[in-house]
């Protein structure tokens, strides 16, 4: 494919993409479903103007995914603004490490006993697989950073927390086929890639979150310096939260998340409330031709005005990214051939495995029965797993198994995609409708 014809095809699509977004709010379709059948057909069984074989184009392919997920750990990040002491916090932390963990282990299982896999590669599979996708997910995520709904806490909380989670188990399922050091019966595993990378992530991008939003805030209200330029903020706090985890040998992910939720929190509640009513009724308070840099050095605006302009950036960044992963990912299905076995075994993940392990480590927990099922059903899978597939083959995994892996990720990321596309509008409708009735002093956009 030509440079050229790249630029036109990557045009139209994202022309399209804003032509059809409000008819497909109308209809029950997502965009991701565009950008799969877009790359299908352009892809080897159409067209053949991509052809990204996933065995050859490996590394390019992991570094798309990596960003799409980085730019989209961040935006889910400065989504969640509820107190870390809230108890609304308890559902993804279960969902992202309990739930995980049951949904890694189930899969594992099935994977030896139904698919023939070796136990390290059964791991594997379930790491690649457990991760559910913030990007994906966006009709059910949260709307604002004071959304207290528990099913919309819960699905963005806990795609933005085991994203990075699930490293671990990729790890081990690596290193039990021999690819990685676990150490003598697993201490550097235990010690290294589980305790330190994960709290060595979400402690160095939880610092440099808050360091490098409060500075900014001093510098532009105390010397009225650092005004502007919030996107280049944006891109530079993922990078050097993610790079300076990676150097430190923690997850680089639980840090760009940790960074955004760091970042969400360097703002004065007052200031951001007024600029946002500002904004909604369409009449900000202007001052002459300075009044946005009247609000971005101003005491009570200023950390408002950054948080605004940073996460609008960051949103419209994470839709190009989902749509050069998604895309990609069209293209690449005419690659594996999907054996019989592993129908049977996309049924049993969707309809068992996300199920079961959504029950038990939500046990206790105070959610309805509607909220339950909706978690249950939403374990959208996408671009976490394309990017722990890449990584997966990339650092060894062998042909044969990289094949039989593949062909089942790729499967069932494009099962979730057309079926959580289709049916997420109807059921979220129905949730609201039900919720309403059932406490009708609240709008359902705003109920806790």
């Amino acid at each position: 494919m030509t440079f050229t014809i790249g630029t036109l095809i990557i045009g139209v699509l994202l022309i399209v993409m804003v032509l059809s977004g409000t008819l497909l709010k109308r209809l029950p379709l997502s965009t991701a479903m565009l950008y799969l059948a877009a790359g299908f057909a352009l892809g080897p069984a159409g067209w053949a103007i991509l052809t990204p074989d996933p065995l050859i184009h490996t590394v390019l392919l992991e570094r798309v995914a990596e960003v799409a997920v980085l730019l989209s750990l961040f935006s889910v990040g400065m989504k969640l603004g509820l107190p870390l002491s809230n108890r609304h916090w308890l559902l993804p932390l279960r969902l992202a490490f309990v739930s995980m963990s049951l949904t890694v282990v189930l899969i594992a299982a099935v994977g030896v006993l139904g698919l023939g896999l070796p136990p390290g590669a059964a791991i594997l599979l379930g790491a690649i697989l457990a991760p559910t996708d913030p990007v994906l997910a966006s009709d059910v995520q949260v709307e604002s950073s004071g959304d207290r709904d528990r099913l919309r806490f819960s699905l963005t909380g806990e795609g933005g927390l085991n994203d990075g989670a699930a490293f671990p188990f990729v790890m081990l399922g690596l290193g039990l086929l021999g690819l990685h050091d676990l150490g003598t019966v697993g201490w550097r595993w235990l010690a290294v890639d589980v305790v330190w990378a994960t709290a060595g992530g979400l402690l160095i991008g939880s610092a440099l979150g808050a360091l490098i939003g409060r500075l900014v805030v001093y510098l532009r209200t105390r010397h009225q310096e650092s005004v502007g330029l919030d996107e280049f903020l944006a891109l530079g706090l993922i990078a050097l939260a993610y790079g300076v985890a990676v150097l430190c040998h923690a997850y680089g992910f639980l840090a760009v998340f940790a960074a955004g939720l760091a970042l969400q929190r360097v703002k004065e509640q007052s200031g951001m409330i007024h600029l946002r009513a500002a904004w909604v009724a369409g009449q900000p308070d202007r001052q002459g031709d300075d009044a946005p840099t009247a609000h971005a050095t101003h005491a009570d605006h200023a950390s408002a005005y950054m948080m605004q302009a940073v996460r609008g950036f960051n949103e419209q960044m994470e839709r190009i990214g989902e749509l050069a992963v998604v895309l990609v990912v069209g293209a690449m299905l005419p690659f594996p051939h999907l054996p019989a076995s592993a129908i049977g075994f996309l049924a049993l993940l969707f309809l068992v495995i996300r199920p079961v392990s959504v029950w038990l480590g939500l046990l206790g927990a105070p959610v309805s029965r509607d909220q339950r099922i909706m978690i249950a059903w939403f374990g959208i899978r996408g671009i976490g797993s394309i990017y722990y597939l890449m990584y997966a083959i990339h650092h060894g995994l062998p042909r044969p198994l990289a094949e039989q892996i593949m062909t089942i990720t790729l499967a069932a990321v494009t099962v979730s995609i057309v079926l959580h596309g289709v049916s997420v509008r109807p059921m979220m409708h129905l949730y609201w409708r039900r919720k309403l009735r059932q406490d009708p002093a609240h709008s359902g956009r705003s109920m806790p």
